[in-house]
């Protein structure tokens, strides 16, 4: 069996355990989360115990019909692919929703396998699943598993290699009865020949003539007569039973699936809600009508106080501490060994300096991630979604745009993916637009490194003040263009909320090494990268000799032409413009630019920002890098999800502009009490002209679009 090439397809339900068993199955380490919509688009292996064969991993969905992006791409592979065989998983926590994917799947009469997910939490419910029952009253395979505890998964992709191999179709592929199986069946009669054409069963395009489905019917050709037959048979469907022709197709499913369920299913409680559950006892608070959004807030000051607080400092000094320890031992050796004096320079004020004052904000980073990978993991950011709907509701967002928001102060390239698992476009394009007002975790080191230098005493207050700016800007942002570019309401909002789950040490361990595994490469690539360009623009002049003084370096003529664009704004320094403008690789290259820049100085580096920015100049300068422009790729992942021509310019001056505006705003309001009061209004009329023009041209590239 090892040396046949079988393609397989993973299908299932959101957070049905479907990336857990990928993992398991081929070795990956994908993101796992207690939360909906962790895959949004297809992913593939190799299986570990069959390395010729393959695994697709799609994203998970409830059904076949094409109401969103997810289930398109799914739907999709399955029809023109062609995989040797479906691996349904199903949660047998929720078998009714799980099973109701699972009859549209057995429907395209392709071999196909069940796997029956978290068997291990059916004893705490009271419950139990005949195994043997569920799969002949299927007519399929089915094993139970728990892909977290890695049980029963070697037994089902054994099971799954037989029936690939075997080609072993189900056994029922024509399951319910009813008025709507009798329309179904004599469409399917009807438009055989058509259906074979494309590929699918009768069945199954007759169950998509039913639904109207967009995508499929123009596919089957069918001419005005059989169209009009069509329409007579659904009519008179809807007639008989007195409702419409979506409801009937999901009544008689859900009719099958309680059949199904009164057989295999036992339980010693009449109802979910009176067997003893931690998730009800611990939702009736956490998301209490008045105490969920305070709640929320009190976490999540909690983790920036202890990620930025007392902890997150006193490790990330000692870090630092053995970075400068190692580096000055580095360059005792180097001149021991009477190395060239631009080598040394390179390694120790490039390299070193530059890639090691990133590096040694590692600890914080790890500590903030691990706080938010446990609230993810144990199940709280779901409610978070569903609580915040509300207030997203009024800003003309569903509660599940919050998903990729908060995804967003992690890093905006995973957050604007995340936005395909939205169901409407007009929330795809108003969140993607949305996502660079959250602090990414780039942006972290930054605000720790200036905050400690100017306001050592307010690094708890300043950090979490700049997260908190960027969401009140976005709250500005998101009104003014529900109001012009975006009218109209948001999509209906559906959640599932997954059940808490203590999360395994083994689990979370794995989450932070793969957030410090991604840290460190930037570190070592783009970082080192930037930080090398710097030093050589910082030390030699246009003939690319060393430069006889500071002054005449190419880095310094290069931000003396630029740096009159930011005099405005308190910061014009050669050191803080050469860092702006390496921020646009990546936000983390701020740092070590400024270190190589004022490396010569003989200053340390606080006492170097202390020298180039005052009190309000400091304010005006971090309120500049929350702004403006995103790291490169997430404005290439921002162009292609816009899909609008001219994107990546218009992105970058929309955030540019508007950086530069609010930064002006508070730079002049931190030296009010010696201005004059009309130069505040003169300013602020400025910034509203300015983004309302920036924000035309945004309107005006989807106008565009649509147009083409």
């Amino acid at each position: 069996m090892a040396k046949e090439s079988l393609t397989f397809a993973l299908m299932g339900n959101q957070n049905s355990g479907k990336t857990t068993l990928f993992n398991r199955l081929t070795g990956s380490q994908l993101h796992v989360s207690n939360f909906p919509g962790v895959t949004v688009e297809r992913k593939s292996g190799r299986l570990r115990e069959y390395p010729d064969s393959e695994i697709v991993d799609l994203p998970g969905i409830y059904s076949l019909s094409p109401y969103s992006p997810e289930e398109v791409i799914s739907r999709n592979f399955l029809i023109n692919e062609k995989p040797d065989c479906i691996l349904n998983i199903v949660d047998a926590t929720s078998l009714e929703r799980g099973l109701y994917l699972t009859l549209q799947l057995i429907e395209l009469d392709i071999p196909i396998t069940l796997a029956l997910n978290m068997i291990d939490e059916m004893p705490a419910l009271g419950r139990q699943v005949d195994v043997d029952q569920l799969s002949k009253e299927l007519g399929i395979p089915v094993v139970a598993i728990s892909a977290s505890q890695n049980k029963g998964v070697s037994e089902y992709m054994r099971v799954s290699m037989e029936t690939a191999l075997n080609g072993t179709k189900p056994l029922k592929p024509d399951l319910c009865s009813g008025p709507v199986h009798r329309a179904v069946h004599a469409i399917a009669v009807m438009i055989e020949d058509h259906a074979e054409d494309i590929g699918v069963t009768p069945r199954f395009a007759a169950t998509k003539l039913i639904e109207g489905d967009e995508l499929l019917v123009p596919e089957l050709g069918l001419n005005q007569n059989e169209l009009e037959a069509v329409e007579h048979i659904v009519v008179e469907m809807e007639r008989d039973l007195e409702t419409d022709r979506l409801a009937a197709l999901a009544d008689m499913r859900y009719a099958f699936i309680g059949e199904i369920e009164s057989k295999v299913l036992s339980s010693k409680y009449a109802s979910y809600e009176e067997a003893p559950s931690a998730t009800l006892t611990l939702d009736r608070i956490l998301l209490h009508k008045w105490f969920g959004i305070p709640i929320f807030l009190a976490v999540m000051v909690t983790v920036s106080w202890i990620s930025f607080g007392p902890l997150g400092q006193f490790l990330n000094d000692l870090f630092a501490d053995a970075i400068l320890r190692l580096g000055d031992y580095l360059g005792v050796v180097m001149e021991q060994a009477e190395l060239n004096p631009i080598i040394r320079s390179l390694v120790i004020d490039g390299i070193f300096s530059g890639v090691g004052s990133v590096v040694s904000f590692l600890p914080m980073i790890l500590i903030l991630f691990f706080l938010l990978s446990l609230l993810e993991v144990t199940g709280y950011m779901a409610r978070v979604a569903f609580i915040m709907d509300r207030l997203m509701r009024r800003i003309g967002l569903s509660g599940a745009s919050i998903v990729p928001l908060l995804l967003g102060f992690g890093c905006s390239v995973p957050a604007v993916m995340a936005t395909r698992t939205l169901p409407s476009k007009r929330d795809r394009l108003l969140t993607v637009l949305l996502v660079p007002f959250m602090s990414c975790s780039a942006k972290i080191p930054v605000y720790g490194l200036i905050a400690a230098a100017m306001f050592p005493r307010y690094v708890t207050l300043v950090v979490p003040g700049l997260y908190m700016l960027g969401i009140v800007l976005c709250v500005i942002t998101a009104l003014f263009l529900r109001r012009t570019v975006f009218r109209g309401e948001a999509s209906p909002f559906l959640l599932e909320l997954p059940p808490y789950r203590f999360p395994s040490l083994k689990s979370l361990g794995r989450l932070v090494r793969r957030h410090a595994r991604e840290f460190m490469v930037r570190a070592f690539t783009i970082i080192l990268l930037v930080t090398l360009i710097i030093w050589v623009l910082e030390t030699y002049d246009f003939r690319f000799f060393p430069a006889d003084s500071p002054e005449s370096s190419m880095l310094s003529v290069i931000a003396g032409k630029i740096a009159p664009f930011f005099a405005p704004l308190g910061f014009d320094s050669t050191p803080a413009v050469s860092a702006l403008l390496a921020g646009f690789s990546a936000k983390e290259t701020i740092i070590s630019t400024l270190t190589v820049a004022i490396s010569g100085s003989g200053m340390s580096l606080n006492e170097s920002l202390q020298m180039l920015l005052t009190t309000p100049a400091a304010i005006s300068f971090l309120v500049f890098i929350l702004l403006y422009t995103p790291c490169a790729a997430a404005v290439a992942v921002m162009h292609r999800e816009l899909g609008i021509r001219c994107g990546f310019f218009l992105i970058v001056t929309f955030q540019t502009i508007l950086a530069w505006s609010i930064s002006f705003i508070v730079y002049r309001l931190a030296l009010l009490p010696g201005q004059s009061i009309s130069l505040f209004l003169a300013a602020l009329i400025g910034l509203v002209a300015l983004i309302a023009i920036s924000l035309k041209l945004i309107s005006f590239g989807f106008r565009r679009r649509d147009a083409l």
